[in-house]
């Protein structure tokens, strides 16, 4: 009998670790411009330091104000992989903190997104393990249940699956599917060069602005001397 609510998936159908490396120089806002601008989490969600963040996630569903399937994440989870965790945005208690971040630093875990909240944040200007989060509480969480680990979960508006990628910086989370991570690997590369060809454009006073007022005139934009 299924016991809905309280459960755990042991296995998770990973990325390879050389794919996901690849990424690691990508910003996220480059991948989402390539994803239809709709696969980030919301920006409330936020970093509260400056680590880059990227892996697999291991998806935690827990009772608001409640970290008991938090913790055993922590226990289950591979080096490399980020927990996400589906804490329903509340903002009364803490999730987690420095114990539980340098513990999952020890474990290889490479950051925490968590639609919650946490506490000593000081230590993360020290650390080098990112973690996003709505903000800081100092008040801790309980330990009772229920929760699941590994199952489907909704962070910042965004569905996040077990072993999908996600990848974080200063600008906000992007999540991308198993399926399209090759494909995105390829446009953000691509994206990437874009760029840089544009800096030196700029640079060089060649950049071609045509673009705005061919898209003024196409709306039948009305100029007024």
């Amino acid at each position: 009998m299924s016991n809905i609510g309280c459960r755990i998936y042991n296995k998770i159908e990973r990325l390879p670790d050389e794919l996901i490396n690849q990424f690691k120089d990508i910003p996220v806002a480059n991948l989402s411009d390539n994803m239809g601008r709709i696969a980030c989490i919301d920006t409330a969600i936020r970093p509260l330091n400056k680590v880059r963040l990227f892996g697999s996630a291991l998806t935690v569903k827990v009772a608001p104000n409640d970290n008991l399937f938090f913790h055993k994440a922590i226990d289950m989870a591979q080096p490399g992989d980020v927990i996400v965790v589906d804490g329903e945005g509340s903002t009364s208690h803490s999730l987690c903190g420095e114990i539980m971040y340098r513990y999952a630093m020890s474990r290889g875990i490479r950051g925490f997104i968590i639609d919650g909240v946490v506490r000593d944040c000081e230590s993360l200007d020290e650390l080098p393990f990112a973690v996003y989060a709505r903000g800081v509480q100092p008040k801790g969480p309980y330990k009772n249940g229920p929760g699941e680990i590994n199952a489907p979960i909704a962070v910042g508006g965004i569905v996040v699956e077990p072993g999908d990628l996600v990848l974080g910086d200063r600008d906000g989370v992007v999540v991308i599917k198993k399926a399209d991570a090759q494909e995105m690997l390829e446009k953000g590369k691509a994206h990437n060069a874009m760029e840089v060809k544009t800096f030196e454009d700029i640079a060089a006073g060649r950049l071609n602005r045509d673009w705005v007022d061919q898209t003024l005139a196409k709306i039948n934009c009305e100029i007024i001397e």
